[in-house]
């Protein structure tokens, strides 16, 4: 399964897709981009005169990237293939260290703590374009869909 397929199975699209470029999966964690359009309707209330990333988005970010990207995969190497995936985010703890803003890119990596009966905790981080740490923290989930 490519880094194109999983993007395909994703339960989302734009402008709620945030998610660029797969670049490594194992069983074992994730690595992916997204660049955050400056466009985005998010950004014009969010500061007046001084846009910045909402916390949620980014956490959606790390989640869509290090949870579900990564849940697809996981369940498609157990051998079940999967439409209309289903998420369900059980908890995240997230520590934010930087800003990101409008056009900035960045590069979620995560790593897996435990993935069971289809729930999956990861540790997440997001690192911006100098490669200093942005945000950090554990993301878990369920994951369900139809069975084909």
């Amino acid at each position: 399964m490519t880094g194109e397929d999983i993007i395909a199975k994703l339960p989302y699209q734009k402008p709620f897709l945030f998610v660029d470029e797969l670049l490594e999966i194992d069983e074992n964690g994730i690595s992916g981009t997204y660049t955050f359009h400056a466009s985005s309707d998010f950004y014009k209330g969010h500061f007046i005169n001084n846009p910045v990333t909402p916390g949620v988005i980014l956490t959606e970010t790390m989640a869509q990237i290090g949870l579900v990207s990564f849940g697809i995969y996981l369940m498609n190497k157990s051998g079940e293939t999967m439409n209309d995936i289903q998420i369900a985010l059980t908890s995240s703890e997230i520590d934010f260290f930087k800003p990101v803003f409008p056009g900035e890119k960045v590069f979620v990596k995560s790593e897996k703590e435990y993935f069971r009966f289809n729930k999956l905790k990861c540790k997440v981080d997001m690192f911006n374009i100098k490669n200093e740490l942005v945000c950090r923290g554990k993301i878990a989930g369920m994951i369900a869909g139809k069975m084909t």
